[in-house]
């Protein structure tokens, strides 16, 4: 997250001038939460005004929510649309993500991937640590899924799904899921899981009847989509990223 701090000769800053200039509050605010306990540098609470710490690499906390560390890299939500493969470049000559980021000076990694036909939540970085941990299955990051389906969706399928799918790949576990729309040609389901094996929804979905016809990913953990135009970007928010960093342990 590249914030522009101003550090001494020593690389340092003062606790309270590094929150207030991260926006966390005015100056002043800052330093009655440092008074209150509520401000936490690597697991101590630190209450002396005037504290100096590394923005770089110090771990602080607000109130139990993670400041992310001052750094070069970037953090970016893409809206992925339809038909755009999970890549940096392709063989067969179909639109890829460096077509949606070509304006970006950095290197950038994508965080897991999407199906070529599923369209939404994409995280990219030229972290590649971040990327990594986001996308290892050991953090379980859950990631939320909206799906149109062929058929009428019961509340026993819907049961069926919580209790676990087994496919040939080993089992699903299904976190949350509720049906949004029913007809009786069609449905749409939210979908809450935290694996990212290949296809995964769709074989899912599939396995219990109701093949898949668009298949968005509206959510990955804390971040959502919301109104993000396809094939756009934004940053994460700091917020986001506190979060997101929190989860996998960095």
């Amino acid at each position: 997250m590249s914030r522009q701090i101003a550090v001494d000769d020593d690389g340092l800053v003062r606790l309270q001038k590094l929150l207030a200039q991260s926006g966390v509050a005015s100056r002043r605010r800052c330093e009655e939460l440092m008074l209150d306990g509520e401000v936490e540098v690597d697991g101590e609470v630190v209450t002396r005004l005037g504290t100096k710490v590394d923005p770089r690499t110090a771990v602080v906390k607000v109130s139990g929510r993670r400041l992310p560390p001052i750094s070069d890299h970037v953090y970016l939500v893409l809206n992925k649309p339809r038909g755009v493969v999970s890549t940096m470049s392709d063989p067969e000559g179909r639109r890829t993500l460096a077509d949606l980021v070509a304006e970006r000076p950095e290197r950038l990694f994508h965080v897991g991937r999407l199906d070529t036909d599923t369209s939404g939540l994409l995280l990219l970085t030229n972290d590649g640590d971040f990327a990594h941990r986001m996308a290892h299955p050991s953090f379980e990051v859950e990631k939320t899924y909206v799906a149109e389906v062929t058929g009428k969706l019961t509340k026993a399928t819907v049961a069926a799904l919580l209790a676990g799918v087994t496919l040939d790949d080993g089992p699903v576990t299904v976190r949350r899921a509720r049906v949004i729309d029913s007809t009786g040609e069609r449905s749409i389901i939210e979908l809450v899981i935290h694996e990212g094996r290949n296809r995964i929804v769709r074989r899912l979905l599939d396995q219990v009847g109701h093949p898949v016809r668009r298949l968005s990913r509206t959510r990955f953990g804390p971040v959502e989509l919301g109104t993000l135009g396809a094939g756009t970007l934004r940053e994460l928010t700091d917020a986001e990223l506190g979060d997101l960093l929190e989860l996998v342990g960095l």
